[in-house]
């Protein structure tokens, strides 16, 4: 991961890109899985994508060194906040009816680190069970300070659903905002253009291509 910072900056056509850890479990956890990472990329569209995660040097020598991957291509949908300072999604399609991805990322205040991580295992098991989402992660660049999470649900209706209902993730977010946990933070929703590859084996996103035009 590394090595890979001076590849990813000589990538042609790549914008906004992160190199990103995982955490164990549900991925919503502290400890860092050491086995799973991530390339977060933004392009000028969909073919230039997939040719450059196809061809490019850097995606390359990750796919020939893993024993698995999965890409999800996506077109934001909305966004608000800022990551690094910069505002890296551009909506430019309305959400759609189908499945909808959700991305969060922040910057936790060291002072709120303790409480922060402390309401992270009741919320890691409610979304663990939820029946809904499709596909989640934990994912970030610094350990405990820089956290992002990447989930997928059949509709925007689930993902509201989850988000409001009066559990550890709403207590959560009240105390977010009372509180100002967070020194940036960051909301995108995204539309599911493409996936390809596999995880854990499978395709994450069997159960819902019957509900979309998902390729």
């Amino acid at each position: 991961m590394l090595l890979a910072r001076p590849g990813l900056a000589r990538t042609p056509d790549i914008g906004f890109w992160k190199l990103l850890g995982s955490g164990t479990g549900e991925g919503f956890t502290p400890r860092p899985n050491t086995a799973v990472y991530a390339i977060l990329a933004t392009w000028p569209d969909l073919a230039t994508a997939r040719r450059q995660v196809r061809q490019a040097p850097v995606f390359r020598r990750h796919a020939a060194r893993a024993c698995e991957s999965w890409t999800v291509y996506l077109g934001p949908a909305s966004a608000r906040g800022h990551w690094s300072g910069q505002a890296p999604f551009q909506p430019g399609t309305d959400l759609p009816e189908g499945p909808v991805a959700a991305l969060t990322r922040a910057t936790i205040r060291p002072s709120v680190l303790l409480r922060f991580w402390g309401r992270v295992p009741a919320i890691s098991a409610v979304i663990g069970a939820n029946r809904d989402v499709a596909f989640k992660i934990g994912v970030g660049e610094v350990p405990w300070l820089h956290q992002v999470t990447f989930s997928i649900w059949p509709d925007t209706d689930s993902m509201a659903r989850f988000a409001r209902h009066d559990g550890p993730h709403a207590r959560a977010i009240r105390a977010v905002r009372e509180e100002g946990w967070f020194s940036e933070e960051l909301y995108a929703r995204f539309r599911i253009l493409d996936a390809q590859g596999t995880w854990a084996g499978g395709d994450p996103l069997s159960a819902l291509r019957s509900k979309a035009d998902i390729a």
